[in-house]
């Protein structure tokens, strides 16, 4: 086995140990919230909070995380780069599309009362 290789197991045993200690520091904060139920509401959420922070740090301590977090970065900045249409591009988009709803409905009303027509016509059944 080479050096290389060796690097790579032990980096993914260590990602995986990091990655079962942060669910388990996550358990441990849920089963914490619930176990000290007596306590004040704001103190149990505090240590929710707290629970979960260290739960990302180690997280993020992982290649899984750091690539993660990187992608979710990566992810904010596409959306920052759209362009988003304006109150009135809005608003007239809506309307057209009411509009194209309606006339769609109209439409497909019409057609249904033309078969039922030819149907009925057809089969004898009409009046």
């Amino acid at each position: 086995m080479s050096k290389e290789q060796e690097t790579k197991s032990a980096n993914s045993s260590l990602d995986t140990m990091k990655l079962v200690a942060s669910l388990a520091v996550l358990v441990a904060t849920l089963i914490g919230y619930y176990t000290f139920d007596q306590a004040h509401a704001v103190v149990r959420v505090l240590g929710m909070v707290a629970g979960a922070a260290v739960a990302i740090f180690i997280f993020y301590q992982t290649t899984i995380g750091k690539n993660w977090f990187q992608y979710i970065s990566h992810a904010k900045r596409e959306v920052r780069q759209v362009v988003w249409p304006t109150r009135p591009e809005t608003v007239q988009m809506t309307l057209i599309v009411f509009v194209v709803v309606i006339l769609m409905g109209i439409f497909l009303w019409l057609v249904d009362m033309f078969f039922l027509w030819a149907v009925k016509l057809l089969t004898g059944q009409g009046g």
